[in-house]
C-alpha cells in the first residue's frame, strides 16, 4: 500500500500541502512580526513626541503664570516696598493655581526675600546657589527648562521637598553596577522671570515643580496618549522620567507592587541616550513585562544631559495580535491537511496525527505547563517564562536563605540574652553583700569624715552597678506577656500623670491629642507602659525649659506583613535632636550619649523587645537642633469589634 501509486499521490498532496503550509506560516510570520512590531515601534517613537510636547507644555504653563503674576501693579508695589507679608501671600496664592511645589522671590542680587513654604521668610545665613535665578540674572530675560536642584536647595526651600526628592536607588537586572545607593538631588521643571519697574531690573519671581515622584505628567500622558487602555488586567502603556539612569517619575509597577521608583535604565540605553545624546528604541524588559520602548534624552537649561524621557508600550498585545494571526495560518494549513487525511485516510492520518500532538503540546508549553527540570533554555517567548520560572525558583531559595540568617539571629540574641541573665544574677548576689555592708559601716559613729565620704563613693558606684544588672535582667527576660483590651488614650493619660511634676519643674509642657475613634488593642498594659515611660523620660532629658513634648494617637492605615491592622503613638519633642550618626544604634544595648553615671544604655533595647514582643515596631525621625518623634506601631491582634 505504502509503495501505490495511490499512496505516493497521496503522499504527495500531504507533502505538498505541508510545504506550502510550513512556508506560509515561516514567511507570514515573518512579514506579520516585522509589520506588527514596525507598526509598534512607530507608534511608541510618536506616543515619545506627544509627552515631549507634554513636558514641554508644563514648562510653558509654569511661564505664563510667573509672567501673570509680575504684571500686577499690586506685586511690583509689594517688591518694591518690601512687603513680605504680602508677597508671601500673592506666591502662595500663585502657586495653588499653578500647581507650583516651590516659588519664591529674590532682590536684584538673587538674595531670597520670601517664598513658599515652612520657611518662607529666609534667615541671614548663607543660602544655597539658585540656579534659575543665576541664569535669569545672567540672561536679564526669561530662563525656564529643566533643573536639577540640590538636596541643600530643596531643604531650604520646603524640608518636606528634601524627602520628596530622595529616592532609594534599586539594583535592576541589565543595568550599570551600582554607584549611589540614593539620589537626594530633584529633577524639576523650572523657570524664572525678572522683575522690572521702569526698565529697571528689581528682582526675580522664580517657581517650578519637582518631578521626583511626581505622577501628575505620567498619568496624564499614560491617560492623554493611551486613554488609560488596558490589557489584560495591565495598562497598555507607560511614561517614565528619569534623573540621570534612575527613575524618578514612573507609572511602571513595581515586582512587589506599586510603582518601580528607584529602579534604574538598562546599560545599552544609558549608554546611547545619557553619554551619546541620542534617541533610543528597542524591545526591552522593563521591570516585570517586555515593552517595546522609545527613549530620548533630557537636557538642563544649562544644555547639560541630566535625565531620560521614556515611552513604552506593552509588547503582549502585539505579540498576541501575531499568534492570533500565525494560528489563523495554522488553522487554514490544518484544514488543508484535514482534507488531504479524508481523501489520504490512514496515510493521511498518520501524518497529521503527530502535528496535532505537537500543536498540543506547544500550547501545554505556551500555558506555562513545565517542570522544574526545564532544560536548555530556548529563544523568543519560550526563553521569557523559561527565565522567569528560574527566577522564581532562585527568589524561592533566597526567601529559604532569608528565614534561615533570621532563625539563627534569633537564636543567637536569645543566647546573649540568657548570658546576661546569668552574668547579672552572678554579679548581683556579692552586690547586695558589699552594699549592705557599707551601709552597715556608715551607721558607725566613730568614722571620720574622709573614711565616710570613700564609703558614700562605694555605695554610689554600688547603686550604678546595680542599675546596670537591673537593665540587662530588663533586656533579657522574656516574659509572657498578659493581654488584655486596653484603651491607649487613657493608658497615655495615666502615664503623663506620672510625669507631669517631673515636666512642670524643669518647664517643659506636655501635650496630649488622643485620635478619635482609636480601637482597642490586645496588649500587656504595664509592660507597655514602660515602654511609654521610657521614651518619655529620654524626651525629658533632650528638651530644655521652654521647650514641649507632643503626644498624638491614630488608627494606622498601614498593616504589618500579615495583613494585620494597627494603632500607630507619636511622640514628638522640640528638644536638641539626634545625630544622623546616632540613629542607627539607638536601640543598641549600652548605647547612650549621656554622662557616666546617668543612665545605663538599656533603656531603649529594653522597649525595642517588648513592641516587638506585640508584634509592633519603633520608627525614629530627628533633625538636630528641631527635636525628635519616636512613631510606634502596634497591631490590634484580635480586637473587640
Amino acid at each position: 500500500m505504502f509503495y501505490s501509486f495511490r499512496a505516493k499521490i497521496i503522499a504527495s498532496f500531504l507533502g505538498v500541502t505541508f510545504l506550502v503550509g510550513i512556508v506560509s506560516l515561516l514567511v507570514g510570520g515573518h512579514l506579520l512580526t516585522k509589520s506588527v512590531l514596525g507598526e509598534a515601534r512607530n507608534r511608541v517613537a510618536q506616543d515619545l513626541n506627544a509627552a515631549r510636547e507634554m513636558y514641554e507644555s508644563r514648562i510653558r504653563t509654569i511661564e505664563v503664570s510667573l509672567n501673570i503674576t509680575t504684571l500686577g501693579y499690586g506685586f511690583i508695589t509689594a517688591l518694591r516696598e518690601k512687603d513680605t507679608a504680602d508677597l508671601v501671600f500673592r506666591l502662595g496664592r500663585m502657586a495653588k493655581h499653578a500647581g507650583l511645589d516651590f516659588a519664591g522671590i529674590t532682590d536684584e542680587k538673587g538674595q531670597t526675600l520670601c517664598r513658599v513654604g515652612t520657611h518662607s521668610i529666609p534667615g541671614k545665613k548663607a543660602q544655597p546657589p539658585n540656579p534659575i535665578v543665576t541664569q535669569t540674572l545672567e540672561k536679564k530675560r526669561l530662563a525656564s527648562g529643566t533643573v536639577v536642584l540640590s538636596e541643600e536647595f530643596l531643604r531650604s526651600e520646603n524640608p518636606q521637598l528634601a524627602e520628596r526628592a530622595r529616592v532609594d536607588v534599586i539594583a535592576t537586572p541589565g543595568a550599570t553596577p551600582v554607584t549611589e545607593k540614593v539620589v537626594t538631588s530633584g529633577l524639576t521643571l523650572s523657570a524664572g522671570v525678572p522683575v522690572l519697574e521702569e526698565g529697571q531690573l528689581v528682582g526675580v519671581l522664580y517657581g517650578g515643580i519637582l518631578l521626583n515622584r511626581d505622577e501628575k505628567i505620567v498619568d496624564t500622558v499614560r491617560g492623554t496618549v493611551f486613554r488609560n487602555e488596558e490589557y489584560k488586567g495591565r495598562s497598555i502603556g507607560r511614561a517614565t522620567i528619569f534623573l540621570k539612569d534612575v527613575r524618578v517619575a514612573t507609572n511602571v509597577p513595581a515586582q512587589e507592587g506599586g510603582r518601580a521608583i528607584g529602579t534604574r535604565v538598562a546599560e545599552d540605553v544609558r549608554e546611547h541616550v545619557l553619554e551619546k545624546g541620542e534617541r533610543w528604541t528597542k524591545q526591552a524588559m522593563v521591570v516585570t513585562d517586555w515593552y517595546i520602548t522609545a527613549y530620548e534624552p533630557i537636557q538642563d537649561i544649562f544644555n547639560k544631559t541630566v535625565g531620560i524621557l521614556g515611552m513604552g508600550v506593552l509588547e503582549e498585545k502585539y505579540v498576541d495580535l501575531r499568534w492570533r494571526t500565525l494560528v489563523s495560518f495554522v488553522l487554514i494549513t490544518l484544514a488543508g491537511m484535514a482534507l488531504a487525511t479524508v481523501l489520504g485516510c490512514f496515510l493521511a492520518g498518520k501524518i497529521i496525527h503527530p502535528v496535532h500532538r505537537l500543536i498540543q503540546a506547544s500550547q501545554q508549553v505556551t500555558e506555562g505547563s513545565l517542570t522544574p527540570d526545564i532544560g536548555p533554555v530556548s529563544s523568543g517567548e519560550m526563553a521569557v517564562l523559561q527565565n522567569t520560572f528560574k527566577e522564581m525558583v532562585a527568589a524561592m531559595g533566597r526567601r529559604r536563605a532569608e528565614s534561615q540568617d533570621r532563625l539563627v539571629l534569633s537564636e543567637r540574641q536569645a543566647s546573649v540574652g540568657r548570658l546576661a541573665a546569668g552574668v547579672a544574677h552572678e554579679i548581683n548576689n556579692p552586690l547586695t553583700g558589699v552594699l549592705t555592708y557599707t551601709h552597715m559601716l556608715l551607721r558607725r559613729k566613730d568614722l571620720n569624715e574622709e573614711i565616710r565620704a570613700d564609703l558614700q563613693t562605694i555605695v554610689e558606684a554600688t547603686e550604678r552597678v546595680r542599675k546596670i544588672v537591673k537593665g540587662l535582667l530588663d533586656f533579657s527576660r522574656q516574659t509572657k506577656l498578659d493581654r488584655e483590651q486596653v484603651d491607649v488614650n487613657r493608658l497615655i493619660s495615666s502615664t503623663i500623670a506620672l510625669m507631669e511634676n517631673q515636666a512642670l519643674v524643669k518647664g517643659i509642657s506636655m501635650v496630649f491629642k488622643p485620635g478619635e475613634g482609636l480601637h482597642l488593642v490586645n496588649m500587656d498594659r504595664n509592660q507597655f507602659q514602660s515602654v511609654l515611660l521610657n521614651v518619655l523620660i529620654n524626651a525629658l532629658d533632650a528638651t530644655n525649659p521652654g521647650d514641649s513634648i507632643t503626644l498624638s494617637t491614630a488608627n494606622s492605615p498601614v498593616k504589618n506583613d500579615v495583613d494585620q491592622e494597627g494603632i500607630e503613638i507619636s511622640i514628638a519633642d522640640t528638644g536638641c535632636g539626634i545625630p544622623p550618626e546616632h540613629l542607627n544604634k539607638l536601640f543598641d544595648p549600652f548605647f547612650t550619649t549621656k554622662e557616666v553615671g546617668h543612665g545605663t544604655g538599656l533603656g531603649l533595647s529594653v522597649t525595642l523587645g517588648i513592641v516587638q514582643r506585640h508584634g509592633g515596631t519603633i520608627r525614629v525621625a530627628s533633625e538636630v537642633g528641631k527635636g525628635a518623634t519616636f512613631t510606634i506601631w502596634v497591631p490590634l491582634e484580635g480586637r473587640v469589634k
